[in-house]
């Protein structure tokens, strides 16, 4: 639930804070008042936003002299009126700027992409009101990170802005303009796959800029080609088959010269699948974006000037989800490329018309500079934002003020960031009503569950060792002597297969000249089994090896990797999932008692089924189980070839072709194809002049396929159709009369070895329970007391608590 999560990340916030035992309820609280604060601070908490506004604006006033002109524009109801209404002050004149107004111009005027050696245009009211929105927007972006860290973002439904439009209209290339750096990953054939959720974090006070990936824990980057590395890897991930995934990428940039943005670029549309991309890529492409570009989120519609606005489809998906145009920013870039009065249309459209209107933007480097962003940001801004100015300021008549037509990266930059503080700002109710519902909900349940019990390091390892114990605890009433029995019987059935197949069944192909005859078939064994020396000595040598394989080792090897498999299992479910010294901690644990408990398992289990060695005595009640289980596991391991055959059969491109290559074999082997000296060079080994020869038209029909296919996959085709007869004539014979007693044990061999595979299991069961299993379940979650409990330091429990940042 939201809430628990919610709080509980709160909880440990505060505990990191005040490193002392809090409560559980003042936690809360004070979490609470953090939320509203961070909801309202500069407005509220949302239900009185603009008397918070006219608090802040009576801070600065003195320093400012706006505050007769700020109440012209805050109405009598106490509601703001909408930004960027209106820019003089009293008397039509702007309020003057003072030295208060400095820190205000300076916080903002770099996110906005003003140069230390530019003016900044905006009036001291401006740049004030835009420090406050971009606090209320650093707040609620700092709320949807705590959501994304805690796993719960598509609770609270917090808007971001989405960049969408079609392949190389020239996504990347803005948002590298907004960013100041070339970062995201290019090339051919898709590259962006996955969405990359990008949070812009303005940091006035920083000199150093980077990036980090949350998710990955990679720490700061301050390279932004490797950035572009890490982003491209993650997206070549997703295989080439699916080519689009909806898991996004995390990514943070920190830098004094971005505004505080939230925004998420999607994958571009396509028109034409390319060779290798599934067809329904395009499709996948329009659901993902779709998804994204639901209320509340802001739509970037991204399209190219060159283009026909009409073939947009950036802006037939927002038509669709946004057919009044309230959420969406229509951004028009590569404005150099057509003629100045079509770039001046396209802007003024009337046929797609937008509220928030369109912009547009040339987002590229000049020719000149090489045709490589620079990795100095000041630099690249500047090269961009100059070559924007030299360009629209060469057509005034068309993008000049007059014209009122919004252009470059720069206006870009403003308009996002006014349209998200609004559309932020229009959120700030229902946020800081579902935040204060969850806290109020997860409040009861903290008080229910701790009881008022104080929260510290402690406190939270021992309830996670409580847990993960407990979770111990269900395993090890579900582990027992059944599923002991289960896998080392599993793992002697295939032994029994082994020796079957290699002292009954295998008739390898060793070269394709003619078979010779078998002095004693398979097939003769249920005649010639009960009085044949040949198939008493093999059922003998077989037993032997079975019983003398080693089942002690074998058996303990078994079981002990089982208890670590499903001790690691525990782990990644807990919560020590994100604690690499309790894993390291519980893993060794285990890993120690198994150990120390290996050899003296394996050699009583090998002592106590020493008699098996010498004599096996086998009742009518044994027999049949054992009858009924070899035949389970032959009927199993007909499926699996029948299975590897149909495998093969479409390696070689159908039934048909399966069957010629198999029938040209046998002819081989029949010697109705004659061999020609070594075979080298031609069909399956054999000369192509051969191929020729054959009796039928499928040499020569096939004598190409048959020269890379034939050696391969035809004497496996033969191998597996072999075999496949075999199981099924002993599947049947053991179904028969004969097989049904003890007595035909050398004619029904199958039987015999299962149920000495039975008798091994069920002694080898009784001392690896008492031996290994019971010493375990013991030792264990005492070891772990030891090191998890009472052995560990407080500074290895601090260590502990702040290993999890949640």
């Amino acid at each position: 639930m939201l809430g628990g999560a919610v709080v509980g990340g709160l909880a440990y916030l505060q505990y990191q804070a005040t490193q002392a035992g809090n409560y559980a309820v003042d936690v809360l609280k004070k979490g609470g008042d953090w939320a509203s604060q961070t909801a309202g601070g500069l407005f509220g908490g949302a239900k009185d936003i603009a008397e918070q506004t006219r608090t802040g604006w009576e801070r600065t006033k003195d320093g400012m002299g706006i505050g007769d002109w700020w109440r012209q524009h805050v109405h009598n109801d106490g509601t703001a009126s909408g930004v960027g209404e209106g820019s003089g002050g009293p008397g039509g004149e702007p309020p003057k700027q003072s030295r208060a107004a400095a820190p205000a111009v300076v916080g903002t005027g770099a996110a906005l992409g003003y140069t230390q050696s530019e003016d900044d245009d905006r009036s001291g009211e401006e740049a004030a009101r835009d420090d406050q929105m971009m606090v209320l927007t650093k707040k609620m972006i700092e709320i949807r990170s705590m959501l994304q860290m805690i796993g719960k973002s598509d609770t609270l439904l917090l808007p971001s802005i989405v960049v969408i439009g079609f392949q190389s209209s020239g996504k990347s290339s803005v948002l590298e303009a907004i960013v100041g750096h070339e970062f995201l990953p290019k090339g051919s054939n898709m590259i962006t796959r996955r969405p990359i959720e990008l949070t812009l974090v303005n940091t006035p006070n920083a000199t150093a800029e980077y990036g980090e990936f949350p998710a990955l824990g990679l720490g700061k980057i301050s390279d932004f080609s490797q950035i572009q590395k890490t982003l491209t890897d993650l997206n070549l991930a997703v295989p080439a088959s699916e080519c689009v995934s909806d898991s996004p990428i995390q990514l943070s940039i920190y830098s004094r010269n971005v505004p505080d943005l939230s925004l998420i670029d999607l994958p571009g549309y396509i028109l034409i699948n390319s060779e290798g991309q599934p067809p329904e890529l395009s499709q996948k492409i329009d659901d993902l974006c779709e998804k994204y570009i639901q209320a509340p989120n802001v739509i970037l519609a991204i399209s190219d000037a060159p283009s026909d606005l009409a073939n947009s489809a950036a802006l037939r998906a927002c038509m669709r989800v946004d057919p009044r145009g309230e959420r969406t920013i229509g951004v028009v870039t590569k404005m150099d490329l057509v003629e100045p009065s079509r770039g001046a249309s396209i802007l003024r459209n009337r046929d797609y018309p937008l509220r928030l209107g369109y912009v547009g933007v040339v987002s590229r480097v000049p020719q000149h500079s090489g045709g490589i962003f620079s990795r100095s940001n000041s630099n690249f801004t500047d090269s961009v934002t100059n070559n924007e100015a030299t360009y629209f300021s060469a057509h005034p008549s068309e993008f000049g003020s007059s014209s009122e037509l919004a252009v470059g990266i720069r206006t870009l930059r403003k308009k996002l960031m006014r349209v998200l503080e609004q559309t932020m700002a229009s959120s700030l109710q229902s946020t800081s009503d579902a935040v204060q519902q969850e806290l109020e909900e997860a409040t009861y349940e903290y008080k229910v569950q701790y009881n008022d019990r104080p929260l510290s390091a402690e406190s939270y390892l021992a309830e996670s060792l409580d847990a993960f114990k407990h979770s111990f605890k269900a395993f090890a009433e579900s582990f027992g002597r059944p599923k002991v029995r289960e896998l080392l019987k599993g793992e002697l059935d295939q032994r029994v297969l082994d020796l079957l197949a290699q002292r009954y069944w295998n008739k390898p192909i060793n070269d394709l000249g003619p078979s010779l005859p078998e002095p004693d078939p398979l097939s003769a064994l249920p005649k010639d089994g009960l009085d044949s020396v040949y198939w008493h000595r093999k059922l003998d040598a077989s037993t032997s090896s079975l019983t003398k394989l080693g089942i002690g080792r074998l058996a303990t090897t078994v079981v002990a990797n089982a208890l670590q498999s499903e001790v690691d299992r525990l782990i990644a479910e807990s919560t020590f999932a994100s604690h690499p010294f309790a894993q390291q901690a519980i893993t060794a644990a285990s890993t120690g008692i198994l150990n120390e408990r290996f050899l003296g398992t394996s050699d009583q289990v090998e002592n106590c089924i020493k008699p098996y060695k010498y004599e096996i005595e086998v009742n009518d009640s044994e027999w049949a189980t054992g009858r009924q289980e070899i035949t389970s596991v032959l009927t199993h391991e007909l499926k699996a070839c029948e299975a590897a055959v149909k495998n093969v059969e479409n390696d070689l491109g159908g039934k048909r072709k399966l069957q010629d290559v198999v029938g040209y074999i046998d002819r081989i082997r029949k010697g109705e194809v004659v061999l020609e000296g070594n075979g080298v060079g031609g069909a399956g080994g054999f000369s192509a002049a051969l191929l020729a020869k054959g009796t039928s038209p499928i040499s020569r029909r096939y004598e190409q396929f048959l020269t890379f296919y034939l050696p391969h996959l035809g004497r496996e085709a033969l191998f597996l159709r072999d075999r496949a007869t075999i199981l099924r004539m002993r599947i049947a014979a053991l179904k028969s009369t004969q097989c049904s007693n003890p007595a035909s044990k050398y004619a029904c061999p199958e039987i015999f070895l299962d149920v000495v595979a039975n008798k091994l299991t069920s002694t080898a069961v009784l001392f690896l329970n008492v031996e290994l299993l019971s010493e375990f379940y013991y030792n264990f979650p005492r070891e772990l007391d030891r090191r998890l409990g009472r052995g560990l330091a407080k500074s290895e429990v601090e260590r502990f608590a702040r290993e999890d940042k949640k």
